[in-house]
């Protein structure tokens, strides 16, 4: 699956949350955090815990053609 970086970036400007507090919230550290933003390509199982990490439904961070 394909995430979109921007569509993350405003779902976390939206909730105020700096990618510290997103990479505490997927378990994570900030420089893993940091590899699967500019990963982009993730799979089905990083996309939904991304997507909880933001309190958001998958389909709002998915890149659109």
């Amino acid at each position: 699956m394909r995430i979109s970086r921007d569509k993350i970036n405003i779902c976390m400007a939206r909730k105020k949350m700096t990618v510290q507090a997103l990479a505490n919230a997927y378990g994570v550290s900030r420089t893993r955090i940091n590899v699967l933003l500019n990963q982009r390509e993730v799979s089905t199982v990083s996309a939904g815990r991304m997507a909880s990490a933001l309190g958001v439904d998958v389909t709002e961070i998915l890149e659109t053609n």
